[in-house]
């Protein structure tokens, strides 16, 4: 079996609504903390993503898990699951100097963070009451991981679960000279596990935005600008980028816009009309809808077609 992803890791969905935002509307201070928090978090799990695929012993991995037992909701990183013991990764990309004080985690300069000791230590005990609810007795280990090179902890026991930059590439050898396979039960786990996973956490809250508020256009994906022209090249129309001069085939960038339209807006129906007010471009209505009938699937009939 060796190294089973068994649940990928995808880009949070408030991540994605954040970026596709953040160039169409001035965020709030505080939308955009959360918009570089996410993704410097995402960044570090990707890195930890990077990292596990040296592993060379069976083991399944399963990634961003939303749980919940006993009215409570839980989150987890990334579950490593081996012959006779489960893996919970509680994974952190924090960089520069930082100080373990009496079960306080503090920067150098003493400003104090959430200790992430004290939610994994959630975490683990509501993971066991699911397990024990699913009639699965394997041990359960928790980690703190710490990707970031540039990451520095003082004072932390040793017998804490963190582990540290320069620990990780010892911690995965050590993982590594496990040598029991795994079988059918394992991936019963998984699979029970993977079943139970909640799609989008119930309590998210998103920046609160009207579609008059937003820039409309198409975005430039190398300079992240609106201004655009229309030229045909080869009997293929294009889409040229006015200030940095970039072209892209102009179904590309409309399906592209479209689909950001279809994630600030979930509960509208795509229809021709507003793809063309949202790409604000001078092409016809005939040109989109040929779009639209290529790449979406379509709906209704004459003037209630809509795409999803």
């Amino acid at each position: 079996m060796r190294l089973l992803i068994y649940k990928s890791r995808i880009e949070p969905l408030e991540l994605i609504v954040l970026k596709t935002l953040e160039s169409r509307i001035q965020l709030s201070k505080k939308d955009q903390q959360n918009l570089y928090a996410l993704t410097k978090g995402f960044e570090g799990e990707q890195k930890f993503d990077s990292l596990i695929q040296t592993l060379n012993c069976d083991c399944i991995v399963l990634n961003d898990l939303l749980l919940t037992v006993n009215n409570q909701t839980f989150q987890i990183d990334s579950i490593l699951i081996l012959k006779d013991q489960i893996f919970l990764f509680e994974i952190k990309n924090y960089s520069g100097d930082f100080y373990y004080d009496s079960n306080r985690f503090l920067q150098k300069d003493g400003f104090e963070i959430s200790n992430p000791l004290i939610q994994l230590q959630r975490t683990e005990s509501l993971m066991r009451q699911l397990l024990h609810k699913l009639n699965i007795n394997i041990p359960i280990h928790s980690k703190v991981l710490f990707v970031n090179p540039e990451f520095s902890l003082y004072q932390a026991q040793p017998e804490k679960t963190f582990i540290l930059p320069n620990q990780v590439n010892r911690f995965l050898k050590t993982l590594n000279l496990e040598r029991l396979k795994l079988d059918e039960r394992h991936r019963n786990i998984a699979e029970k596990l993977n079943t139970l996973h909640i799609q989008e956490y119930p309590l998210k809250q998103y920046p609160t935005f009207s579609y008059h508020e937003l820039q409309k256009g198409i975005k430039c994906v190398s300079c992240e600008t609106f201004k655009f022209c229309t030229t045909n090249y080869r009997r293929e129309m294009e889409v040229l980028c006015l200030n940095c001069r970039s072209k892209q085939k102009l179904e590309s960038a409309v399906i592209r816009t479209a689909k950001e339209f279809q994630i600030l807006f979930p509960d509208e129906k795509i229809t021709t009309p507003k793809v063309c007010d949202w790409c604000d471009l001078e092409i016809s209505q005939k040109t989109i809808q040929r779009i639209l009938n290529k790449h979406f699937t379509k709906s209704g009939a004459n003037r209630w077609i809509y795409y999803t």
